[in-house]
């Protein structure tokens, strides 16, 4: 009989730490030599719980186990608690194998079939089940207590940290630890709060312009380009100026917990309070669901291009300014509304006949097919040599996967057969195998997920998207010109003999392509609430939680 096996730990750090894997895998190999069973996969996960099924390795056993043509009739487990620790659990899965003809069967609680046989399965479940939850309660009122004592929990600190050894004794015999600034990672993160507070050259930054400017500047998170969600969490964790805690959420559910329950201790801060505090003030003027001033009147502001004008002469942002009691609108250099008329040669421009010329401009010499199409052509020419070198990094590290397959294979081989001996030094090379392929296997779904999608757009689409986009700029009653003209325009810089638009393709090849041949030019695109859910350069972000 062919059958699978099983094997798992609860950490990664006890696959590194022990011989339970090894172990395990010895004694079912002997068990199936001893009983006649042919060996046909092993599934192996160092670090998963089994109280639930988030186990990646778990899923492909049974998938394996439940897809036709079946490749093995059972699957051998050391003991019931490496497949499940939950009663209801593992009633589900056992299920699953008894409808694909197969079974589970531990080598260490062996059941008869009968009633009884299954009465026993139903009580080792339950005790594991019971175990578990008695073990996570001690661990939790364990690690509740070292944090309250100002000891770190985790085995990986926020970005701008970094966890070090006391010298004061923790459980079993390890040494408790405690955060400290990482000098190299700390002022990124004070750029960060710098950029987010009064921005770059004289204009505002918002998360996604932050993470877009960082990786530029090959400024990375541990090697990682930023995200827009990495940056929210960052800028609203108050562990920054001085206030670690813990407990917030369920670990199970993901839940927060209230706020009674929360664990706080003080760390070294990388910012202070007044800077802390007014980034919070600013997330909250430009959040969408905030009740802030500040964001009401940015939401109700008349001005189109509050936000992208930007001074050539000086380098600072234009604004809004008034005159004759609000009789007349124009934009002027910020430069010259705080220090004074002298510092700045740029002319102040009406703000109607600006807002009309820029708009005109905008779909005069850019929005029409025969430009539109030449832009395009660069940019996807662009994106097509991008999908060819994101083809080979996938195709490499594929490549790299399958060679560290081989290689634990070919040791697991060496072991079973006596030609060499699992001693401490040969356990190490297993663990750094292991090690390299679990790095493989997230930087290769990373390069899947951030592969560019191969696109095209069609001459009728180009000249649909062009006629759509024309229409609702040059519509002043659709109240959509400012929106769309944040998607397409990055700046617009204001001379005293010149203006000069700016964009980028990407942008325009995101509203050119969703745009659904046949609508109605009066309906409103799709895209331009999911493209720009705010005004500024950020998506919507999550409520802010403090962490």
């Amino acid at each position: 009989m062919a059958v699978a096996l099983y094997v798992r730990v609860s950490t990664v750090r006890q696959a590194k730490a022990d011989l339970s894997i090894p172990d395990q895998l010895n004694q079912l190999r002997a068990w199936c030599r001893e009983h006649g069973f042919t060996v046909a996969k092993e599934y192996v996960e160092p670090g998963a719980s089994a109280t639930d099924d988030r186990r990646p390795v778990f899923q492909q056993m049974m998938e394996d186990a439940t897809r036709k043509p079946f490749a093995f009739e059972a699957i051998i487990v050391h003991s019931r608690s490496r497949f499940f620790r939950d009663m209801y659990g593992t009633l589900h899965y056992e299920r699953m194998l008894r409808q694909a003809g197969a079974e589970l069967i531990s080598i260490t609680q062996p059941t008869t079939d009968d009633e009884n046989g299954q009465l026993l399965k139903n009580l080792i479940s339950m005790m594991d089940g019971y175990s578990s939850q008695e073990n996570a309660k001690h661990t939790s009122r364990t690690m509740k207590e070292n944090a309250r004592r100002g000891f770190f929990n985790g085995s990986r600190a926020p970005f701008g940290y970094q966890v070090v050894p006391t010298d004061i004794p923790g459980h079993k015999g390890k040494v408790r630890k405690q955060l400290a600034v990482d000098d190299l990672e700390a002022p990124v993160v004070r750029q960060i709060f710098d950029l987010y507070r009064h921005g770059l050259d004289g204009k505002p930054m918002g998360m996604k312009a932050i993470a877009t400017h960082l990786n530029a500047a090959g400024t990375l998170m541990r090697g990682r380009p930023w995200r827009i969600q990495k940056l929210h969490d960052l800028l609203g964790d108050p562990t920054y100026r001085g206030e670690y805690r813990y407990n917030m959420r369920d670990s199970r559910t993901g839940l927060l917990r209230p706020e009674s329950e929360w664990i706080r201790y003080a760390v070294e801060s990388i910012v202070d309070a007044e800077t802390f505090e007014a980034v919070r003030r600013i997330r909250e003027g430009r959040d969408p669901n905030g009740e802030a001033p500040a964001r009401t009147r940015t939401l109700t502001l008349p001005t189109l291009l509050t936000g992208l004008l930007s001074c050539e002469h000086c380098g600072k942002a234009m604004t809004l300014a008034t005159g004759k009691s609000g009789r007349y609108k124009y934009y002027k250099c910020c430069n010259k509304m705080s220090i004074g008329p002298a510092v700045c040669q740029t002319p102040n421009l009406p703000m109607e006949k600006l807002d009309r010329l820029i708009l005109e401009r905008l779909v005069d010499k850019v929005l029409t097919p025969e430009r539109v199409t030449e832009l395009l052509k660069d940019w996807l020419r662009h994106q097509a040599l991008s999908q060819t070198a994101a083809d080979a990094r996938v195709g490499q590290l594929g490549r790299s996967l399958q060679a560290t397959d081989d290689a634990l294979t070919n040791l697991y081989r060496a072991i079973e057969r006596g030609v060499i001996d699992l001693d401490s030094s040969l356990q190490l090379r297993v663990n750094e195998l292991r090690d390299q392929r679990e790095q493989v296997l997230a930087e290769l779904a990373l390069a899947k997920r951030e592969k560019p999608s191969a696109r095209n757009v069609s001459p009728k689409q180009v000249a649909y998207a062009c006629q759509r986009l024309r229409y609702l700029l040059l519509d002043p009653g659709r109240g959509y010109g400012k929106q769309l003209l944040s998607l397409l325009v990055t700046e617009i810089r204001v001379g005293t003999t010149s203006i000069q638009m700016s964009g980028e393709t990407a942008a325009l090849n995101e509203a050119v392509s969703k745009m659904k041949m046949g609508t109605s030019l009066e309906k409103v695109p799709s895209f331009i609430s999911d493209w720009r859910a705010r005004d500024d350069s950020n998506v919507r972000p999550l409520p802010s939680e403090g962490n």
